[in-house]
């Protein structure tokens, strides 16, 4: 018997004690776990809301006969954005407290019904759990990185099981507490530990003598190489030959500025897909059952998601708890987004090339539109209601993103006074034009005015949407907690770490001691 085949013999065992178990859980006394595919439940969707024809969305192929608008002259066909500072009622907002008191959340919960969907009441609780703690040394950096799980209590619907997957980095060559990004994406152990060079010895002679005992003829193999081992160590970190701090990636510059991340599983929350939506968190707290018009989307799942989270890093001595932020680029640029706007206790936000549904303008008729949105490839990020704006023909008329009474320069305005980085490339590296770069910029100019009402300084230009231009790419606009900055990389906010962390340090008061 192969090597091979004795690793495969022994991960069909492992996987088969942990899926074999029998099932104890009596369906019948539970409402019937509904299964939709997603074309299904966006027909239901639609149904619900009395819509009968969604008009499609542009292609991204320019040569389609309904190729999308890059034409700025017509982007814009409702300029006037809903005025972040005046109330429902037609009240000026002057301070901070009517801001506060008023006009926050009134917003905050029309942008809940109209875009993103708000987070029902009975969300079961979250219990954390170290799996693994493990000592590596990354890069430079020694740290400790934890496993962790957050069960969500499905006791009131078994039938769904909700684990949330995060992974911990904390450096441990700094004093005191650390700030920690929380970051969207798949997490993974950065550098195992290994085991010592006499372990690895032992470990060696054990495996020899099983792989024997399965296959004799292999005695005469490891007699012919007696100082062979099948199992080696994997390379350390070679400080001669690691990278300057700035060609560094991400993770590593935040370790070596004496900062933690965590890494937090969108899908281990909630599926990026239509027919995951009876599954999930959202599913869970439904019972298996399709959402209602006014349900949360995936954003918003992954955004509560987030804060769950960072009730396990409150809990933990080696983070400081104040000064967590989060990141996100593209469909998590959006999250992060929604996140910072909705929990508070984040302090800052790193939002990497989020387009529509993040901080690019709704009503912007550039690239990826509304319609892009209520299709059904991606109207699972959004609340049902949502599909009203791409409607053409329904029981309430037809809708468009104009209609809308919220848009995204308000969301960002949520985020306010806390630290919020806009971040962008270029559409000749892969950040396409598609995603609205001006559409983004006019937002964040718009949503100055509540920053500078908060007492903080915004990115230094008037709020002027539609007179301030865009600056060239390169432009550092990050004197104030609300920055802006286009890197000339693509669909990814890497190139803007090295500038993130000092302005977040310097606004948080973060000195890395040794």
């Amino acid at each position: 018997m192969k090597k091979n085949t004795v690793f495969l013999l022994l991960a069909v065992g492992v996987a088969t004690v942990a899926t074999a178990q029998p099932s104890t859980i009596d369906s019948s006394k539970y409402p019937k776990l509904v299964t939709f595919t997603a074309q299904q439940d966006h027909d239901n969707m639609m149904q619900q809301l009395g819509i009968k024809k969604l008009r499609p969305g542009p292609s991204g192929d320019a040569t389609a006969p309904n190729h999308a608008n890059y034409d700025e002259t017509v982007a814009n066909p409702c300029p006037q954005l809903p005025d972040i500072l005046t109330t429902k009622n037609g009240k000026k907002v002057t301070t901070p407290e009517s801001w506060w008191n008023q006009r926050r959340p009134e917003l905050a919960a029309d942008i809940e019904k109209e875009l993103y969907g708000s987070i029902p009441e009975n969300v079961p609780k979250v219990n954390w759990t170290v799996k693994i703690t493990d000592r590596e040394f990354i890069g430079r950096t020694p740290a400790i990185v934890k496993q962790v799980t957050g069960h969500v209590d499905n006791n009131a619907y078994p039938l769904i099981n909700v684990d949330i997957n995060m992974i911990v980095v904390l450096p441990t060559n700094v004093k005191g507490p650390v700030p920690v990004l929380m970051m969207f994406g798949l997490p993974s152990f950065p550098a195992p530990a290994q085991p010592s060079l006499a372990e690895m010895e032992k470990l060696n002679a054990a495996f020899k003598e099983m792989m024997i005992k399965y296959d004799p003829s292999l005695k005469i193999i490891f007699e012919k190489y007696p100082v062979y081992n099948p199992i080696t160590r994997l390379a350390g970190p070679n400080f001669f030959a690691l990278p300057a701090i700035e060609n560094l990636s991400p993770t590593e510059q935040l370790l070596a500025a004496g900062w933690g991340y965590a890494t937090i599983d969108p899908n281990s929350i909630q599926a990026d897909n239509g027919a995951g939506l009876t599954r999930g968190i959202i599913g869970l707290v439904n019972k298996g059952q399709p959402r209602k018009p006014n349900d949360w989307g995936s954003l918003r799942a992954w955004a509560w998601g987030a804060a769950r989270g960072l009730d396990y890093l409150e809990t933990d001595t080696m983070v400081d708890a104040k000064k967590v932020g989060i990141e996100g680029v593209s469909r998590y640029g959006k999250a992060a987004l929604v996140t910072l706007a909705f929990e508070q206790r984040f302090a800052v936000g790193l939002i990497g090339s989020s387009g529509k549904g993040g901080a690019t303008l709704e009503r912007r008729v550039f690239g990826e539109a509304v319609e892009s949105l209520t299709g059904t490839g991606e109207y699972h990020w959004m609340a049902g209601n949502y599909l009203k704006y791409g409607t053409e023909e329904s029981s309430f008329g037809k809708k468009t993103g104009c209609d809308l009474s919220v848009d995204s320069h308000e969301l960002i305005a949520l985020c306010a006074p806390r630290l919020t980085f806009i971040s962008y490339g270029i559409p000749e590296k892969g950040d396409a034009k598609w995603l609205d770069q001006a559409g983004s910029y006019m937002a964040t100019v718009a949503a100055g005015s509540v920053f500078k009402l908060l007492g903080v300084k915004d990115i230094g230009v008037s709020n002027d949407y539609m007179k301030e231009k865009m600056p060239p790419v390169l432009t550092d606009m990050l004197d104030g907690e609300l920055a802006w900055r286009q890197h000339d990389g693509g669909h990814t906010d890497a190139p803007n770490f090295k500038f993130f962390i000092p302005w977040a340090s310097k606004f948080l008061k973060y000195n890395k001691a040794q």
